[in-house]
């Protein structure tokens, strides 16, 4: 089982850690983009350029995918149906959203955690809109904290988190984190506000969607490895990526992951 994983940067990572939780054997490509993050800054246009780039370097290293995961809302919203046109129907692919709809069925009031751009976007509007309105939705812009993740700051990461818990509502009982990136410092976040608001993250859904897309492939009887690539380039996994368990929990047989 041949899976890529394609994303600007280490966001990625709490989607590689549930497919290798459920899946040890599964051989994941972890195609990252280090030479053009962040995405989120970039034109819809050029998000479609670099989620194909990373999409088609993950193809030529593996020898051929069996499915392709694209763990960012960034790129999931601007590039999926492209990346579905070249892939699909063979190789499957499968995009990240916010999981505001689980959140909404447990009850209000929730808060969304995403970035700036996100959280000005029509398209995180539109799903509030379908599966949270008869309920209290507060969108908060978490300035600063993709970016603190990762670069594994753990100054930077504490402040932004503090700035958007400052923003977050006193009575809320569940919190979105619309940018994958969160989910690497959630216990931060539910340190900030505290162990009654519940966090719900897309990485443990979308793992599970990519492995009923794939199929029942056999098991290939041995750990599976974890590639890395840097906008192209066969790579090491950054040393920020280390910093948190998602990461660590990539590491095969004792030692991170290697080059090609």
């Amino acid at each position: 089982m041949r899976i890529a994983l394609v994303d600007s940067g280490i966001g990625m990572l709490s989607t590689a850690a549930a497919l290798h939780s459920a899946r040890p054997d599964a051989d994941l490509f972890l195609s990252m983009d280090p030479d053009h993050m962040p995405w989120g800054a970039r034109t819809p246009d050029a998000v479609i350029e670099r989620a194909l780039a990373g999409a088609r370097a993950a193809w030529e290293a593996a020898g051929g995918l069996d499915a392709v995961v694209v763990p960012c809302n960034t790129a999931s919203v601007h590039g999926l149906a492209r990346l579905r046109e070249v892939f699909e129907p063979g190789v499957p692919v499968i995009g990240t959203v916010p999981a505001i709809k689980p959140a909404a069925l447990s009850g209000g009031p929730i808060a969304v955690w995403s970035t700036v751009a996100t959280t000005r976007s029509g398209y995180q509007r539109r799903l509030v809109e379908t599966f949270a309105q008869d309920i209290e939705v507060t969108p908060v812009a978490c300035a600063g904290l993709a970016e603190a993740v990762e670069s594994a700051d753990h100054r930077e990461v504490t402040d932004a988190v503090s700035y958007a818990a400052g923003l977050t509502p006193g009575n809320v009982r569940a919190v979105v984190l619309g940018c994958t990136h969160y989910d690497l410092v959630g216990d931060e976040i539910v340190g900030a506000l505290g162990e009654g608001v519940a966090l719900h993250t897309a990485a443990h859904a979308v793992a599970a969607q990519a492995l009923r897309r794939v199929g029942d492939l056999p098991h290939q009887g041995r750990p599976g490895r974890v590639r890395v690539l840097a906008s192209g380039r066969p790579a090491e996994l950054p040393a920020a990526a280390l910093t948190y368990p998602a990461g660590r929990s990539l590491m095969v047989q004792g030692s991170p992951a290697r080059s090609f």
